[in-house]
């Protein structure tokens, strides 16, 4: 008994779709969790530059703005705090510009130590990496609003990474400049490149 050609040919075309479909999904959803992994990585690295600079200056130096124009690593830290806190709290629910949030305060300076600034510190990275670990592969396609503008969810993180990099890379350019000749380099040494690309190679032998 031969086979209709024409329903032949429509089996294997369905097969074959479901087959793409299925290799497709589970393809999107291994990128969406190599997405969110690399950003909690990267921007974990990220915190931890801030608080390696932190070790290494004291109140008075937390506190200290070049100019007028210019913000003290105690104000970067607590917008840092405040755009956290708004943020990533009901991320998915809310819009992400709280109305409980006082933007303008946060660049006001306001004498907190050392101490404080850093609880300031720990309490908005807990609130972001407590809410971008709770996300799944299947969220990164929503649609959340910050400002009443709506986002997808992978470009608000991306908009988060870039800002967030952007505010630790002047804490840290900051304590360079108030350490000046006494910091300790977070990166690699002048003239140690070669030193430290040999000891790459050789860890990843």
């Amino acid at each position: 008994m031969l086979l209709n050609t024409n329903n032949t040919k429509v089996a294997f075309a369905l097969f074959y779709f479901l087959i793409v479909t299925l290799v497709l999904k589970v393809n999107s959803m291994d990128i969406g969790r190599l997405f969110l992994d690399s950003a909690i990585k990267r921007l974990t690295e990220y915190k931890l530059l801030g608080e390696q600079t932190f070790e290494q200056l004291t109140n008075k130096q937390m506190l200290t703005q070049p100019n007028e124009a210019s913000n003290s690593i105690a104000i970067v830290i607590q917008h840092l705090h405040g755009n956290m806190i708004s943020r990533w709290t009901n991320f998915l629910t809310e819009d992400g510009e709280k109305p409980w949030r006082n933007r303008d305060e946060e660049f006001e300076l306001q004498e907190l130590n050392k101490e404080q600034l850093i609880k300031l510190w720990n309490e908005g990275w807990n609130v972001f990496l407590q809410s971008i670990s709770s996300l799944s592969e299947a969220d990164l396609g929503k649609i959340i609003t910050i400002r009443s503008e709506p986002l997808i969810v992978v470009d608000a993180i991306n908009r988060q990474i870039a800002h967030y990099s952007y505010h630790v890379g002047q804490i840290v350019f900051l304590g360079k400049w108030l350490r000046n000749e006494e910091w300790l380099s977070l990166s690699i040494p002048k003239k140690g490149s070669d030193a430290f690309n040999k000891k790459m190679k050789d860890d990843y032998k």
